[in-house]
């Protein structure tokens, strides 16, 4: 017999559901029959399937260790999953922003992927069930019911704030906030040129997935996604090296891929250290700062004063990420040379 307690991260999924993701090898109608058999309990009683499951829910197996494990049930032995120790030994410790039994918030660094693209990378996902195991907060058997993941990606050379749930319930909060627009986001970036005024940049977008680009067009059309996007500039100077720059805010309020950088490009001001969009660096980076990838960095989300969040703790929340130190640098230079034509 193998018994097993619901947690936080399993809770608010349906019976049958939880079953499938437990033996994945199984056949929908084994588990039917198992529960009709009352050789799976939900609490010591004969259960249907669709019982929905609440955190401390007792489910028994009364079923031989053999079968459970030729049908991909998870090893009682509970052993940690290597590649997610590896994971959080290899990128280290991460700035934790946040943290409550829904999810938590990590200030992601420029060069580590939100989610990996092939099967050798590591990326802050592989990170998070390492980071979550070290901690107690999940077993390596309840990953065969629900995955902890990231809720929202930045680009690999895009640091800051990422949203990650710890639970189902987690997820669908933050999920739901971010598709309804009650986390407001937020970035700093330094754009070349120079930007004066407050607007709002309106346009189409559309993907074009052999180059992983994509292109801002002035008309809707087929494929395209439209775009919205605040821009606040906040100090504009010269940058050793490059030319005038302006260090800016900008709020997404639509989130499409590479928003920004295109968006920037488009008004002809691609962002310090993007090639992709257009930044070309002058003097071989000799008499310049040298920077390595768009200079974007998702600094503050700004969660609504509603019920809905108050049940994961989130309602009113503000939550903010320092400026990396390649930030600070060039801000530092941008100050210095607006104090010389100052004075």
């Amino acid at each position: 017999m193998r018994q097993i307690i619901v947690r936080d991260n399993e809770a608010g999924q349906r019976m049958d559901k939880f079953l499938q993701k437990y033996m994945k090898e199984a056949p929908v109608s084994f588990f039917y029959k198992m529960m009709r058999k009352k050789n799976i309990l939900l609490n010591e009683k004969k259960c249907g399937g669709n019982e929905k499951l609440e955190k401390g829910d007792c489910i028994r197996l009364y079923l031989a260790e053999e079968t459970l494990e030729k049908f991909g049930a998870p090893s009682s032995k509970g052993e940690e999953p290597s590649p997610y120790a590896r994971a959080y030994e290899a990128i280290g410790a991460l700035p934790v922003l946040w943290e409550n039994e829904c999810g938590l918030a990590v200030n992601k660094p420029a060069g580590l992927l939100s989610q990996k693209a092939r099967p050798e990378d590591l990326s802050l996902n592989e990170w998070l069930i390492g980071y979550l195991l070290r901690e107690k907060a999940l077993t390596a058997q309840e990953l065969s019911t629900f995955r902890p993941s990231v809720c929202n990606r930045l680009d690999r050379n895009t640091s800051g704030i990422v949203l990650c749930s710890k639970s189902l319930a987690g997820s669908q909060v933050l999920t739901e906030a971010i598709r309804e627009k009650s986390a407001k986001k937020f970035y700093r970036l330094f754009a070349l040129g120079r930007l004066e005024e407050p607007r709002v940049f309106t346009a189409w977008e559309k993907k074009d997935p052999a180059s992983n680009r994509v292109r801002i067009l002035w008309e809707p059309c087929e494929g395209a996604s439209r775009i919205r996007t605040g821009i606040r500039p906040l100090l504009t100077g010269i940058l050793p090296g490059t030319g005038e720059v302006t260090y800016a805010e900008a709020e997404l309020f639509t989130g499409k891929t590479h928003q920004i950088r295109a968006t920037f490009a488009a008004m002809g001001h691609p962002l310090l250290g993007d090639a992709k969009y257009g930044f070309k660096a002058r003097d071989g980076g000799r008499k310049g700062i040298p920077v390595r990838g768009q200079m974007l960095h998702a600094c503050r989300v700004e969660f609504s004063d509603t019920p809905g969040l108050s049940r994961a703790g989130l309602s009113g929340l503000t939550l903010t990420a320092p400026l990396p130190e390649s930030f600070e640098r060039v801000l530092a230079a941008l100050k210095e040379k607006k104090d010389i034509e100052e004075n």
